[in-house]
């Protein structure tokens, strides 16, 4: 195969329906992943040739991995190269399609009859699917894989790995349907695979993320699906309904490029008492870089300089950006009461406790007068996070960021399990 931008493109690993895989002869730790112009269903019982799908698909995936990345999903995405193919870790792919579920619809209901069309799961409904074209891809259970013994790039699949990929299919699923609601758009359904890194011997989210692994409602309603189902649906597959398929894969590739931005404006703003407080100020700031919240530093002192104060707070009303504000004052804090007081926007103390008085001067941040409801924490990543959580309710790439860091979290928490088990 010939170089594309630089690379030089060793023998053909793999190939699938919709797409091959080959090496890099300069990067061994790396393949690259091109996508085919042809479209199937059924295992392929049905295929055809669709002019620039190819471009289309990798267009989708590469815009949904850059989604998950930023978000803090670790996945097998490295770059995109040209507008068919894109450069990833090369893994060791695990045998099993992980589909999570939030509506009830296709197969399913075959599967569970009684269930009507357009039930909702809460939480979303996890299944799993043996890779295996000939059998039609049959269903398996937890323990069907667990007791496969899978052994992939040298890493056994057992209870923790399953564990871990199907904590992952639901951060990945929940993170993409709220991504996906900006858009007036209900995700259905989805499917995705994991595989093995070969260079690191961890899971990553792999193989592609395109509008063949999803079912996609506008305004949730079936009838306006713009995802593959439209192929399968086909009766009769002709020039005129391909073009029809295509336009649909079009708007999705178009559409998901808006996931990747967030039309609301965020800020965090740290008033703290003096310039005794910007060392624990700028802990604060560095936290809600984390989760790609702006944060300012402010300096004013509501005992001593009330008015300033006021005007400080002034500066960050009527402009139309959402904004959370976070006190910091030692001794007696009068920041966070004089802010909430005055203000519609949350406020947070988070007063820097001394070893010698914090047992009492942290009675001013927690004891306030009626009507006041500024909150308070102790810790600036606990500011952070809790402005996090209040921008995510209605940022959906803020609220992506908590819930990977969520799923992080749970993970390492499984890994050092198992590791002292194993011990």
């Amino acid at each position: 195969m010939e170089k594309i931008e630089g690379l030089k493109i060793g023998k053909k690993l793999n190939e699938g329906k919709t797409k091959e895989v080959y090496e890099l002869l300069d990067s061994p730790g790396q393949v690259l992943i091109k996508s085919k112009d042809q479209i199937t269903a059924g295992n392929a019982a049905r295929k055809d040739q669709m002019v620039g799908k190819a471009a289309i698909s990798t267009k989708t995936t590469v815009s949904v991995f850059k989604l998950l990345q930023d978000a803090g999903i670790k996945t097998a995405f490295e770059k995109q190269c040209g507008e068919t193919a894109f450069v990833a870790a090369n893994c060791h792919m695990i045998p099993i399609e992980w589909v999570c579920r939030r509506v009830a619809t296709g197969s399913f209901l075959k599967r569970n009859p009684g269930v009507k069309e357009g039930f909702k799961f809460l939480p979303p409904k996890m299944e799993m699917f043996l890779k295996d074209d000939a059998n039609n891809d049959p269903q398996w259970s937890e323990e069907q894989v667990i007791e496969a013994r899978f052994n992939c790039g040298g890493l056994q699949i057992e209870r923790c790995e399953v564990d871990i990929m199907n904590r992952s299919t639901l951060a990945v699923f929940e993170i993409l349907e709220k991504a996906w609601a900006t858009q007036d758009c209900t995700l259905v359904d989805m499917k995705v695979e994991f595989g093995v890194c070969a260079g690191t011997k961890e899971i990553l989210l792999a193989d592609v993320i395109d509008n063949d692994s999803w079912r996609l409602w506008p305004s949730g309603d079936r009838s306006l699906q713009k995802d593959k189902q439209v192929y399968r649906d086909l009766k009769e597959v002709t020039p005129e309904a391909l073009q029809i398929v295509k336009r649909n894969f079009e708007w999705v590739a178009d559409k998901v490029q808006n996931l990747l931005v967030t039309k609301t404006s965020v800020r965090v703003v740290v008033i703290m008492g003096s310039r005794s407080d910007l060392g624990h100020s700028q802990k604060i700031k560095q936290a809600c870089a984390n989760y790609g919240i702006p944060c300012e530093l402010r300096i004013s002192s509501a005992h001593k300089a009330t008015d300033e104060t006021l005007k400080i707070k002034a500066e960050y009303e009527g402009d139309g950006v959402h904004t959370v504000f976070v006190a910091v004052a030692g001794r007696s804090n009068g920041l966070g009461p004089v802010l909430s007081g005055n203000s519609t926007c949350p406020v947070i103390n988070c007063p820097p406790i001394s070893a010698d008085w914090g047992a009492e001067d942290i009675w001013s941040s927690l004891r306030m007068p009626s009507g006041l409801g500024c909150s308070t924490v102790l810790f600036p990543e606990a500011a952070a996070l809790f402005a996090a959580q209040i921008f995510g309710q209605f940022d959906h790439l803020v609220w992506a960021k908590l819930r990977a860091n969520i799923l992080s979290t749970w993970i390492s928490l499984k890994q050092a399990d198992k590791q002292l088990r194993n011990q």
